[in-house]
């Protein structure tokens, strides 16, 4: 064996081979210390009770996922719709509770047939319909997320109160989604090790036609594979949902992707065979410290991508090297080994606390910084009207000596919540948010308000939570605007089409809602097609050339932000200011630009700058207890070439 040739060696190198071995073995374990260390001397704030509960919370959803991961991919195999998937189930549960009546018993049982139907239809194309596993699971990506919209309607659901509580904390400390991930850990762990499923699992991982000859029925037990994968992804659609009070259609967006990396890098072979609960919990915590980390330190989300692109290399990387060393393989059900394993575990725990402890004294005597300090949660910084917001908001931060932390959800209302519980722990002076969803950031404003900290809402607001003020612009005003622009330039009769924004966000909604009030005022204009394009320039480009097929007569466009409406233009070539009028919405510097070359008609500018400077005045009044207006409108103003060159956003 290869334990016994390394054992051979004598004096030092025997030792030195000792380490290299469990180092190998244990390497995601290994990775997590190091990672706890690290960041326990590089942030103060970091080794607090609250924060490393924190991590606890934001590692419980991608966990649960990569429960039901770990199952696919220890059988070779993989899903890419689990995000998805966690989506409808939560979207199921809170129709059918919500808004059909259905007893919230029968609801959550109805959720979990969702998760297992998705499952069983994966497991079926692939077993039976012989799709290559990456092609049924994209599909059903697809599905699940379409059909997620189609039921919501695109708008979040409020979620029943009764399972909402599986999102709180069991006597003011212990979070719920925490006992939620342990107890499906604890499953999962039973299933690969102690079950017939499990066993068949690693074999078919192993050698799948061997498994067949054998007299397995590998057929028969993907099916039941994949229907496991479902079931915990609708256990993790659920408590993402009860988190945000609210099931989001957009939820878990990209969440299978972190699913996957938590099972590679906890030691699970994408060849399939290997892989067990424990090593993918620990990867799950893994990308749950890295972000929490990173965040405390004030890293840009944008090297947060990288940063964690380079541990899932690291990790797949540290699986071949061990694998090339003849190192154990991670599976679940060698008995002998479970006592060591249970022994190597002790021994990190007590290790990581005396570093840790060790470490702690670097923060122990550091002075608190004298400048006040504020975090910025923005819902994307990958519009051009939120980059402004962080821009105006950063120079006004400048100018008042104060300490402006930035985080960037991308537009991800569940990564939001974790970065505003990170700014509640690390006990920032005061937050400003930009919430993904005005509903979804609830919780999370409720937990800072509980810890004295002000909170100021940006462009939109937060239901069924108090801030101490608003500053924004009015959506529906502005939409309102945008339709009356585009129909006095038609002279009231036209033909026009209107480029939606990202089905489920608020901006989206309300802005749709004030193009619909806006056209009321004028029955001659007839709307053609009403079309999402996600407030990305590429789709809006793909969007109008689709509807300009089927509608060559238009003559109007309304974009529910400047990037669709650019990619309009595009799209429209020389119609574009000719016979066809386009108006945008947010003033952003591309915009303006078209505005003042012609191919934009108008664009009804937000002036996000404005809205960036105006929240940090507010949020360093409402720390020094001064008096702040509950509501601060920054008016929205069409700006047409007549008036564009005397703009600033």
């Amino acid at each position: 064996m290869a334990a016994d040739t390394l054992k051979s060696t004598t004096g030092a190198g025997g030792g030195a081979a000792a380490v290299r071995r469990l180092l190998l073995d244990n390497g995601a374990l290994t990775a997590l210390i190091v990672l706890v260390v690290a960041m326990s001397a590089l942030s103060g704030d970091f080794l607090t009770t609250d924060n490393l509960l924190n991590v606890g919370v934001q590692a419980a959803v991608t966990a649960i996922l990569a429960f039901g991961v770990t199952f696919v991919i220890v059988s070779a195999g993989i899903d890419l719709s689990v995000g998805s998937v966690a989506a409808l189930s939560a979207t199921v549960l809170a129709w059918s509770a919500t808004q059909q009546g259905v007893p919230v018993a029968i609801a959550v049982a109805l959720a979990v047939v969702t998760g297992v139907v998705c499952g069983l239809v994966n497991g079926f194309l692939i077993a039976y319909g012989k799709l290559p596993p990456f092609i049924a699971t994209l599909a059903m990506l697809s599905v699940a997320r379409g059909l997620s919209l189609v039921i919501s309607e695109g708008s979040p659901i409020a979620f029943p109160d009764s399972v909402s509580h599986l999102g709180d904390t069991l006597g003011g400390w212990l979070p719920v989604p925490v006992l939620v991930m342990i107890v499906m850990g604890l499953v999962a762990a039973f299933v690969l090790g102690r079950t017939y499923i499990g066993r068949s699992m690693y074999a078919i991982g192993g050698n799948e036609e061997a498994a067949r000859l054998s007299g397995l029925r590998v057929k028969k037990q993907k099916l039941a594979i994949y229907a496991l994968s479902g079931v915990f992804a609708a256990a993790a659609g659920i408590v993402l949902a009860s988190r945000l009070s609210s099931a989001q259609p957009q939820a878990a967006d990209g969440y299978e992707l972190d699913a996957i990396a938590a099972v590679v890098i906890g030691g699970a072979s994408l060849a399939g065979g290997t892989g067990k609960a424990s090593g993918t919990l620990i990867g799950a915590l893994i990308l749950a410290v890295l972000r929490n980390g990173l965040n405390l330190l004030s890293v840009s989300a944008f090297w947060q991508q990288v940063v964690i692109g380079v541990v899932i290399a690291l990790a797949v990387l540290l699986d071949t090297v061990r694998r090339k060393a003849g190192a154990t393989p991670v599976t679940a059900g060698a008995g002998g080994g479970k006592g060591r394993q249970a022994a190597t575990y002790g021994l990190a725990a007590v290790v990581t606390v005396a570093i840790v402890g060790a470490t702690s004294f670097l923060h122990g005597g550091s002075p608190a910084t004298a400048n006040p300090r504020v975090g910025l949660a923005l819902s994307t910084l990958n519009n051009p009207f939120f980059v402004q917001i962080q821009s105006g908001a950063k120079a006004e931060a400048k100018k008042l000596g104060v300490d402006l932390t930035v985080t960037d959800a991308q537009n991800d209302a569940s990564q939001q919540a974790n970065q505003l519980q990170n700014f509640t722990s690390s006990g920032v002076d005061s937050i400003i948010v930009n919430p993904v969803d005005s509903d979804a950031a609830g919780p999370s404003v409720r937990s800072a308000g509980k810890a004295d900290i002000p909170v100021i809402a940006v462009d939109r607001g937060v239901n069924k939570a108090t801030t101490d003020a608003l500053v924004a612009s009015d959506n529906v005003a502005g939409g309102e605007l945008a339709a009356k622009t585009v129909a006095e330039k038609l002279g009231g009769n036209g033909k026009i089409v209107i480029l939606q924004g990202q089905a489920g966000t608020s901006a989206a909604r309300e802005r749709a809602e004030g193009f619909a009030k806006g056209l009321k005022a004028f029955p001659g204009i007839q709307v053609l097609a009403q079309q999402p394009a996600d407030f990305d320039r590429t789709k809006g480009l793909d969007v109008m050339s689709n509807l300009l097929q089927a509608h060559p007569d238009v003559q109007g466009v309304i974009a529910a932000n400047d990037e669709m409406a650019l990619g309009a233009i595009k799209a429209l070539g020389a119609k574009a200011g000719t016979s066809v009028q386009v108006v945008g919405f947010d003033g952003t510097p591309d915009g303006l630009k078209a505005v003042e070359e012609g191919t934009l008609y108008a664009s009804v500018a937000q002036q996000p700058s404005q809205l960036g400077r105006i929240a940090v005045d507010n949020a360093l009044k409402a720390l020094r207890g001064e008096k702040v207006e509950q509501t601060v409108k920054v008016p929205v103003k069409v700006v047409t070439k007549q008036n564009v060159a005397g703009f600033s956003g």
